[in-house]
């Protein structure tokens, strides 16, 4: 056996192959994923990460579903709960962004090669 250690070949492993979760990370992730499970929530965070400045007021995003304005507020709430939304109020209309630390967190336990590369 070699004491040598291998070569960096750039690909990383994330956490849930490199290591179990904790029982904490697992509830964390949990309730971030489900969060997302949901065609509306998930299509929500999509309309606020790509609307400009990063940031939407419910004003600006509402028109593209055909709820009503208190459905879309409990779905907002479910991702802010989830951690995954921030929010300021401003005057009488509350401005939504995307948390980028939640997105990272979801994005480096699903990684388990290096995202560079593309397989047909």
């Amino acid at each position: 056996m070699s004491n040598q250690s291998e070569p960096d070949t750039g690909v990383r492993c994330s956490p849930l192959v490199r290591e179990p979760l904790t029982e904490q990370q697992s509830h964390i992730l949990a309730s971030m994923f489900k969060a997302l499970g949901d065609p509306v929530r998930l299509r929500l965070l999509s309309l606020i990460a790509s609307h400009d400045g990063g940031e939407a007021c419910v004003c600006d995003i509402s028109g593209s579903f055909d709820l009503s304005q208190p459905t879309i507020s409990h779905h907002l709430k479910v991702l802010r709960q989830a951690g995954l939304l921030g929010s300021d109020r401003r005057g009488t209309w509350v401005y939504y962004r995307v948390v980028p630390d939640a997105l990272q967190q979801l994005s480096a336990v699903m990684a388990t090669i290096d995202p560079t590369v593309v397989t047909a």
